[in-house]
């Protein structure tokens, strides 16, 4: 495609959907450049290394930091081993990414046409050879450093190529929001089965009792994540954009998205209680909730920070995950 048919088709380039994409400033030579580069560029409008490494690295070391916490054990496990956990996790979510790009090609072409595949910065070949290095490197990773791991590996992989399918009833599934959201919401409970692993599989140990209410926890938090990367002010949304704002009205997603934070909050007090550093746990987690409360209550007085929302989902869950197993498992604050 050459760059007088881009112009055609382009009207800005993309990040995630959002109205800032439409004001960065296109660079149709982009398009022309090694596949290296494209990649790289790729990457930083569609799937960020500075943001989402950082979320997936403290998912990766809470989820088996407080396995251990569960079996009273110390310490990670080998850094070879975590190492392998955080890319694996990384390439899992990156995979989600990238079989988006699939689903959502149709409407993206129609209404998206700034976004990274649409305008031709990356084709779906491209695209395709890419997904097929991510799985055959984690599964190799794995196999060669815990192969232990492969069957946990190899539910995460199956399910999201279910959700890639959208479990083969498509268009049922766009017709009912809420039960695409929740369908595509298990993947992060089995993804967490997966980072437990990295503790009670490699150390040759049973799932710990205590690890079902840290799934339940993560189930929920990724709800919150969902719901607050698409509520937006109404000069924001855009045609055949899905939103929840747009499905439920701005203050009503707003609302639900409260009540899930709070429900967040509260199970992972639960895993502090459990653990027994339910008071230092409230000292840290508190705070935080209600920083990240703040921009949906805003929201819900009319102050229409649907940006503030997402940024505050990411804050929360970060946070959420170092204190409640990285930081505890570090500080022995549950080895009881």
């Amino acid at each position: 495609m050459d760059c007088k048919r881009q112009k055609k088709r382009i009207g800005c380039p993309a990040l995630q959907g959002t109205a800032r994409e439409k004001d960065r400033p296109v660079v149709l030579e982009d398009n022309l450049r090694a596949l290296p580069v494209r990649l790289w560029i790729y990457q930083k409008e569609r799937f960020p290394l500075r943001q989402y490494l950082p979320l997936v690295a403290a998912f990766t070391f809470s989820a088996s930091g407080y396995s251990a916490l569960c079996g009273g054990r110390t310490g990670f496990a080998g850094a070879w081993v975590m190492a392998v956990g955080v890319a694996t996790s990384f390439g899992l979510f990156f995979l989600l990414r990238l079989f988006d790009e699939f689903k959502d090609a149709a409407d993206d072409a129609k209404y998206r046409p700034y976004r990274a595949v649409p305008r031709g910065l990356v084709t779906f070949s491209e695209l395709r050879a890419l997904i097929l290095a991510v799985i055959a490197f984690v599964v190799a990773a794995n196999a060669c450093v815990a192969p232990w791991l492969l069957a946990p590996l190899a539910l995460s992989l199956g399910y999201l190529l279910l959700m890639w399918k959208e479990f083969f009833v498509p268009t049922w599934l766009r017709r009912h929001p809420v039960a695409y959201m929740l369908s595509h919401m298990m993947v992060m409970p089995l993804i967490d089965f997966y980072t437990s692993g990295l503790d009670w599989i490699v150390r040759g140990f049973h799932l710990p009792a205590g690890m079902l209410l840290f799934l339940a926890l993560t189930f929920t938090n990724g709800c919150i994540i969902e719901i607050g990367r698409k509520i937006r002010s109404p000069e924001d949304e855009e045609p055949g954009v899905e939103t929840y704002s747009a499905l439920w009205g701005g203050m009503c997603a707003s609302a639900i998205w409260l009540v899930l934070l709070a429900l967040t909050w509260a199970l992972a007090l639960g895993c502090c209680h459990a653990r027994g550093f339910l008071a230092k746990g409230t000292l840290w987690l508190t705070p935080v909730f209600l920083g990240a409360a703040a921009p949906a209550v805003a929201f819900l007085f009319g102050r229409k920070t649907g940006r503030g929302i997402e940024m505050a989902s990411g804050v929360w869950t970060v946070a959420m995950y170092v204190f409640v197993g990285a930081v505890p498992h570090l500080c022995g604050w549950g080895t009881r």
